[in-house]
C-alpha cells in the first residue's frame, strides 16, 4: 500500500528530474554547449571574489534564451549563467548571454536558444579527456538537453590558460584538443558538429604562444577559431573584463552564423 507513495518520492528526487519542456509551441530548442574554463564560465565584473552585478544590455534575459540548470531543468537564462556549474568560484559575466542575444538579433527565425553551461575554472585539457568527470558531465548534460525537441547546433569552447604552465602540456595541447573535439562529436553522434573555439589572450604560465599556435593550427572540419588577442583584461590580468566578454560573445555568434543558414550537425 506504500508503493505509490515511494514512487512519488522517487519521482521528486533530483536525480530523477527530467528537463521541463519550456519550448514555445512554434519551435525546436537550439542547443549550444558552453565548455572550457573560467573565461568561458565568466569572471567579468568579478573583483576580489565579489561580483558587481552590472548586467550589460547585451546580456539581458530574454524569454527565448534558456539555460539548463545543474538540476537538469530548463529556465530562462540569467547572468551569471554558470554559477551553479562552476561553483568553485564566484562567476560573473561570460560570453554565453551576449552570444545568444546576438544570434537572436541576427537570425530572428532561429527559435529558442538553449544554453548548456559546462565550463569549470582552472581545468586543463587533460581534465576534459574522454571519460573524465568534466567530459562526462558535458556529454550527459547535452544528451539530456537533447531530449524532446532539442537540436544540437554548436560547441563553444574557450580553454587553455591552465596548459600554459607546463611545457609538456603545451607541446601535447594540439593533439589533446583535436582528440577532445573528435571524441565529443562521436559521443554525441554529431560527426560534423560546428565548433567555435577561442585562441588565448591571457596566460597563467610561460607557454601561451605554444598554446595559441596549437589553437590557431587546428584544421578539423567545421571548426572555427576566433582570436581573443587584444580584448580588455580585468585587474587580475587573467580574466576578461565585462565588456570584453560581451565582445567575445558577439565574436562567437558571428563565427557561428558564418556556418550558414543550416546549422544542424
Amino acid at each position: 500500500m506504500f508503493l505509490p507513495y515511494i514512487f512519488l518520492i522517487l519521482l521528486a528526487h533530483p536525480f530523477c528530474v527530467r528537463p521541463a519542456d519550456t519550448t514555445p509551441s512554434n519551435g525546436t530548442k537550439n542547443i549550444f554547449i558552453l565548455a572550457g574554463q573560467s573565461n568561458m564560465s565568466g569572471r567579468g565584473g568579478v573583483v576580489n571574489n565579489i561580483f558587481d552585478w552590472y548586467i550589460p544590455p547585451e546580456c539581458q534575459s530574454n524569454s527565448s534564451i534558456l539555460r539548463l540548470t545543474k538540476g537538469l531543468s530548463w529556465e530562462e537564462a540569467k547572468e551569471p549563467i554558470h554559477q551553479d556549474i562552476d561553483f568553485y568560484a564566484i562567476c560573473g559575466i561570460g560570453p554565453g548571454m551576449p552570444f545568444a542575444n546576438f544570434v537572436l538579433k541576427n537570425d530572428p527565425n532561429i527559435g529558442v536558444i538553449s544554453l548548456v553551461p559546462c565550463a569549470v575554472g582552472s581545468t586543463n585539457i587533460s581534465l576534459w579527456s574522454q571519460g573524465s568527470l568534466y567530459y562526462n558531465q558535458m556529454i550527459n548534460r547535452t544528451r539530456i538537453a537533447l531530449q524532446g525537441r532539442g537540436t544540437l547546433r554548436a560547441l563553444l569552447w574557450y580553454q587553455g590558460e591552465s596548459d600554459t604552465l607546463n611545457l609538456e602540456d603545451a607541446q601535447l595541447y594540439k593533439s589533446r584538443l583535436e582528440k577532445f573535439f573528435t571524441d565529443a562529436r562521436n559521443d554525441l553522434n554529431a560527426s560534423s558538429l560546428p565548433i567555435v573555439q577561442v585562441a588565448l589572450t591571457t596566460t597563467l604560465g610561460p607557454y601561451m604562444e605554444e598554446i595559441r599556435q596549437a589553437q590557431l593550427g587546428i584544421q578539423l572540419y567545421n571548426v572555427k577559431t576566433i582570436d581573443a588577442n587584444g580584448l580588455k583584461v580585468g585587474p587580475d590580468y587573467v580574466h576578461l573584463s565585462t565588456q570584453a566578454e560581451v565582445q567575445l560573445g558577439q565574436m562567437l555568434a558571428h563565427a557561428f552564423l558564418e556556418f550558414g543558414s543550416d546549422h544542424n550537425p
